[in-house]
């Protein structure tokens, strides 16, 4: 077994690298677009009317590559969760 020593410094520095190469994999691992049900489980919504709704009236983008097939956009969900959000007092 090969021992290699650091100094703290450099640890640190070996540390920070391999958490962001984690975290840029992540965020290639997470999809742009997300399924009907994807979309109302993220946003807590148990009815597919509300859903639509909130499709029709343009606040969360979606795509429809084929008639039965509707896609969300995952940062347009996030977009209408932080303009609902309400700041603490």
């Amino acid at each position: 077994m090969e021992v290699i020593c650091l100094q703290d410094e450099a640890f640190y520095t070996l540390i920070e690298r391999v958490v962001s190469r984690i975290k840029e994999k992540q965020a290639i691992i997470s999809d742009k677009w997300i399924s009907g049900e994807e979309a109302m489980k993220i946003l807590r919504i148990t009815s597919k009317t509300t859903l639509q709704k909130l499709r029709d009236e343009g606040k969360i983008r979606f795509s429809q590559p084929e008639k039965k097939i509707i896609l969300y956009d995952m940062e347009s969900i996030n977009q209408y969760l932080n303009q609902h959000a309400h700041k603490p007092f």
